[in-house]
């Protein structure tokens, strides 16, 4: 997802389902700023007539092109102290159930199929070294994990999980 205003001018003109032009652009840019922001005030801001907003918030919708509107919390705040990594080696023919599994969990955020030395990267929180050490023990020793690496953030340098469109090829708008 974009988090900026400046990644709007990184969009892609078009996509597998999708094609954006300046108006569409503008409520992107009008919902990045304030995604709270009515209809109405949506309309004034972009310049166009509030029902044009309301078909272009359906289509962006409808085509996954807006995917949600959420609150972002702080993870400190709501009880999460540490952040870690995890590479997992999992046995032939387990990856999908053992995935499944993992991503029950509710300190997992993001469960990844990868290439190279492991089969699958795992994002967590966790509340402290004891919950560290229990998600360890139980969530990273499911049968059909074989090996697990675990890494702990020291310090967050940057932390966007939302993806940002490729920038488009042509520099379009």
């Amino acid at each position: 997802m974009i988090r900026s205003v400046e990644d709007i001018e990184e969009l892609p003109n078009s996509g597998a389902d999708m094609t954006l032009d300046s108006t569409d652009r503008a409520i992107l840019r009008a919902l990045l700023e304030d995604s709270r922001a009515s209809q109405r005030e949506l309309s004034r801001i972009v310049g166009v007539a509030q029902g044009t907003i309301t078909n272009r918030l359906k289509k962006l919708e409808s085509q996954n092109i807006i995917q949600g509107y959420s609150v972002v919390l702080d993870p400190e705040s709501v009880g999460w102290s540490m952040t870690i990594m995890a590479g997992l080696r999992i046995a032939k023919g387990k990856m999908i159930n053992v995935q499944q599994k993992i991503a029950a969990d509710p300190r997992v955020f993001s469960v990844y199929d990868v290439t190279g030395d492991w089969d699958s990267m795992v994002l967590a929180r966790v509340r402290d070294r004891a919950d560290l050490d229990d998600l360890t023990k139980t969530v990273f020793t499911l049968e059909g994990v074989t090996r697990s690496f675990t890494h702990v953030v020291l310090n967050t340098v940057k932390e966007d999980g939302f993806a940002k469109p490729a920038p488009d090829k042509n520099n379009e708008e």
